[in-house]
């Protein structure tokens, strides 16, 4: 007789079961007994939202609040239902994001700050207040260890998120110029740095202009905060790389693709720190994610203004693991119809297949979440459930 080892068998059991993350979603169709708003509570409550432990806990909401004048960031009602549901939970939630690398309204806190009431996100339209993380100038940071890291051994991370007892993020998923696309981890290890810790992300990214396509037109010098841009005497973009911080803002503002980023391994690198940033964020703290597939826009939202979006809303997914997370996300944007008249026509698309590989060439998109996963930080394998 052979003897079963039911230990064993559970153990193998649980590993099965761990083997991949649950993401559920819901698309946005409403009934007038069930408005979004409250579909998406609904959402939150069935995957598991309120199993959180946030009783008297301090509960960073990490958010971006566009730049003005771009319209495609999470709308402020949208996180008031979040904030609700952590108050139902006792604990005390707070908005908040770190200052920006580069020049505009979010670079500092004070002008951050009115830039996100501007854009709704005043205490009555949220139910909570804003913290701008990193402090008035980007200075604030907390070094936070991180495990695994095969780029960074700790990371700067802005204080008001260091020292949250939980972290919910709150993310707009769309193109993104650097790393393919921006979703969980963009917004928690890019959003969640302090301006060190930014430049420490982007200093591998060094832009490069195609002298073919440059019209000398200057608005990358405009745009440029570093002043590391000049119009050379032929008309054409010239980038001091001994100035430049990576930050890929005159890939943003280019209009006529001479502005690339860097191409062979800037992104990749570029997005594994990122996904080491993260998980130092998460490390030992409640944590719960969440991303809007909405106003899919080819860019990222840092710019102040958003091209049209490349896919049709899709909806909303929500999932305690932020790999499993944004990866069901790129597959439900690169299964979906493409949208004419958009980037994707200007650039050729074919029609079906990967799309954010296709609307930044020079970017690794699936890099985050390779690392991510070697990390421990979560796992690309994926269950998805329709609410």
């Amino acid at each position: 007789m052979t003897l079963i080892n039911t230990s064993a068998i559970f153990l193998i059991a649980k590993e099965l079961e761990m083997s991949e993350s649950t993401v559920h979603w819901i698309d946005l169709r409403t009934t007038p007994q069930m408005n979004i708003l409250k579909k998406l509570d609904k959402l939150l409550r069935t995957a598991g939202f309120t199993s959180l432990d946030l009783k008297d806990k301090f509960t960073a909401l990490k958010i971006h609040v566009g730049e003005p004048g771009n319209m495609s960031y999470v709308r402020p009602p949208y996180v008031a239902v979040i904030s609700n549901l952590v108050c139902e939970l006792g604990g005390k939630p707070f908005l908040t994001d770190s200052n920006t690398l580069y020049s505009g309204r979010r670079h500092n806190a004070y002008d951050h700050i009115r830039a996100a009431f501007e854009n709704g996100f005043s205490r009555d339209a949220t139910g909570c207040d804003i913290i701008i993380a990193d402090g008035l100038r980007g200075e604030d940071f907390v070094e936070m260890p991180v495990s695994n890291g095969t780029h960074c051994s700790s990371a700067r991370i802005g204080c008001a998120i260091a020292e949250a007892d939980a972290v919910i993020s709150v993310n707009h998923f769309k193109g993104h110029e650097l790393t393919g696309f921006g979703g969980a981890l963009k917004n928690l290890g890019m959003g969640a740095a302090s301006r060190s810790g930014k430049k420490f992300l982007h200093e591998v990214s060094h832009p490069v202009i195609d002298l073919a396509k440059c019209t000398g037109c200057g608005n990358c010098v405009k745009a440029c905060a570093s002043m590391a841009i000049a119009v050379g005497p032929e008309r054409k973009a010239v980038i001091d790389h001994d100035k430049c911080v990576g930050c890929c803002q005159c890939v943003a503002v280019c209009q006529f693709d001479a502005a690339r980023a860097s191409e062979g391994s800037a992104s990749k690198v570029c997005s594994e720190r990122i996904a080491e940033y993260t998980q130092a964020i998460l490390h030992g703290k409640s944590s719960f994610h969440i991303n809007f597939v909405m106003n899919v826009s080819p860019n990222c939202d840092c710019w102040a203004n958003n091209d049209a979006p490349i896919v049709a809303d899709i909806g909303i997914f929500a999932s305690a693991d932020p790999v499993a997370l944004d990866q069901a996300c790129v597959d439900a944007v690169n299964t979906a119809p493409a949208i004419g008249g958009t980037i994707l026509t200007d650039k050729m698309y074919g029609g079906s297949g990967e799309k954010f590989g296709h609307v930044h060439p020079d970017a690794d998109w699936s890099a985050g979440l390779d690392h991510g996963e070697r990390i421990g930080l979560g796992t690309r394998k994926y269950r998805l459930v329709k609410v």
